[in-house]
């Protein structure tokens, strides 16, 4: 399946949104991967916009950030901007 532009850019922000979460919560990919039912390799495929997910990967994520799941949703993304 190819992914369009705007899929890219919507999945490099939320991956650095993901990033900055994990940042702020001072956990390395490692640690965060504990707290939650995903592998570290694929939380940082997450962060760089690699890996398009599904909704129980969110709901992990969230989980092992300790936050909502809509704080992960948090940044800005304009579908309409070109790169």
């Amino acid at each position: 399946m190819k992914i369009n532009s705007e899929k890219i850019a919507f999945l490099q922000g939320f991956g650095k949104r993901v990033q900055l979460l994990r940042e702020e919560k001072q956990l390395s990919l490692r640690q965060l991967a504990q707290n939650c039912e995903i592998d570290y390799s694929d939380i940082s495929k997450i962060e760089k916009g690699l890996r398009n997910i599904q909704m129980s990967t969110i709901v992990e994520l969230a989980k092992g950030l300790d936050v909502a799941p809509k704080i992960l949703f948090d940044f800005d993304f304009d579908p309409q901007e070109k790169n």
